[in-house]
């Protein structure tokens, strides 16, 4: 399960920045033909909350991808790290912000870390290396 950030509550503590480190499924979100997801999606993340009332989230997000190399066809591990970052307002969202109105709720943040995580395609080892 993803956490909130109850921002009104952490406001009102003077907790203005903090870290999550949790894990969550991320079933829906994978776009490799043949491939499926080995482990949980691991979130090692920290937060911000900003005098506007905007938050600003950064850290990093990893899983470990299973499935048919896109060349050989053999059964292959990969293990994926990547750095993310996000902002969420109180207002009307821009380009890349997320919407909230009390708490911060990461779910579509983290679909869209994961979509723009995966590799275009999975390669095992000795495929990878010819490229």
């Amino acid at each position: 399960m993803v956490p909130r950030i109850d921002v009104r509550d952490f406001v009102a503590k003077k907790r203005y920045t903090g870290a999550l480190d949790f894990t969550f499924e991320a079933d829906g979100t994978l776009c490799l033909p043949l491939t499926a997801f080995a482990s949980p999606v691991h979130a090692k993340l920290s937060y911000e909350i900003y005098a506007d009332d905007s938050v600003g989230v950064a850290g990093e997000i990893s899983f470990t991808l299973k499935g048919q190399c896109a060349r050989c066809c053999a059964e292959t591990e990969q293990r994926v790290v990547f750095g993310t970052e996000g902002v969420f307002v109180t207002g009307e969202p821009k380009d890349e912000e997320y919407p909230y109105r009390t708490s911060v709720d990461m779910t579509e943040f983290l679909r869209d870390s994961v979509s723009f995580a995966q590799p275009q395609r999975l390669l095992c080892g000795a495929c990878a290396q010819e490229e």
